[in-house]
C-alpha cells in the first residue's frame, strides 16, 4: 500500500511524508525548538547516532536503540529523564533536515495563537495549550468505566466535534458526559491538544471549560 502524501495547504509536501511522517516530524520540530536547538543540528545528530549508536546534541542525549530493516528506533534523554522514543523510517534520515521545514511552518501558528483566543480544528497540533474553540457535537460514544492511575473509577466516552474546518475528538469524564448531547453547539476553553492512539484529542483540564451554546 502506496503512503499518502500530504497536500493541505500550509504543511511541508516532502515526497515521502505519510500521515505517520507529519506527527513525527512535527513532534521532533517540538522538541528541537523547546530545547532552542537548531534544527539541522538536531536532526543530523540521529544520523550520527545511527551510525555510533549515540550523539550529543546540547543538553539532549540521543541514542540509537535498535534498527530493522527499514526503520531506527531512537531515545532521547536529558540527563536521567526520558525526553522521547520512537521510530523513524530510513526513508526520513536519507533526507536533507525534513525538521527544518516543520519549524518554518509552526512558527506562523504561535503567531496567530497569540493574536487570537479562538482557534480553528484545521490548525489544532500536538502540544498546543490555552485551545478555545466553537463546534458542533457529530457522535459521542457509549460510556465505559475505567480505572485510574491512583486506583480510582472514572466513566468516559469520546464525544467527535466538528466545525466548517475538520473534525477532532473530545474525551468527556463522568459529569461532562451527561452534559452535551449530538447536534449541540459547544464552546471549549483553556484546552490542551494531545495525541492519543495516534488521534488529535482536546483534552479538558481542571482549569479548562464546556458550555453548550445551543441544543440540537
Amino acid at each position: 500500500m502506496r503512503n499518502k502524501v500530504w497536500t493541505t495547504r500550509g504543511r511541508p509536501s516532502g515526497r515521502y511524508y505519510s500521515y505517520a511522517d507529519i506527527r513525527l516530524l512535527e513532534y521532533l520540530a517540538k522538541i528541537s525548538m523547546k530545547h532552542g536547538i537548531d534544527s539541522d543540528e538536531f536532526f543530523n545528530s540521529f544520523l550520527d547516532a545511527s551510525q555510533h549508536k549515540e550523539s550529543k546534541c546540547g543538553k539532549l542525549l540521543i541514542e540509537c536503540r535498535m534498527r530493522t530493516r527499514d526503520h531506527v528506533i531512537f531515545l532521547i534523554t536529558s540527563g536521567p529523564k526520558v525526553v522521547a522514543q520512537f521510530s523513524m523510517p530510513e526513508r526520513v534520515l536519507e533526507e536533507n533536515n525534513p525538521i527544518k521545514e516543520f519549524t518554518r511552518t509552526m512558527a506562523p501558528i504561535k503567531s496567530r495563537e497569540a493574536k487570537s483566543n479562538h482557534h480553528q480544528i484545521k490548525d489544532l497540533r500536538a502540544g498546543m495549550r490555552h485551545i478555545k474553540i466553537k463546534a458542533r457535537v457529530l457522535e459521542v460514544s457509549q460510556p465505559r468505566l475505567i480505572t485510574n492511575r491512583f486506583g480510582s473509577y472514572a466513566n468516559v466516552a469520546n464525544a467527535l466535534i466538528s466545525d466548517e474546518t475538520g473534525t477532532i475528538q473530545l474525551p468527556l469524564w463522568n459529569k461532562q458526559i451527561g452534559e452535551i448531547s449530538v447536534g449541540d453547539l459547544i464552546q471549549v476553553e483553556n484546552a490542551n491538544v494531545i495525541v492519543f492512539r495516534g488521534l488529535r484529542q482536546l483534552k479538558v483540564g481542571r482549569s479548562g471549560k464546556l458550555n453548550v451554546i445551543k441544543n440540537g
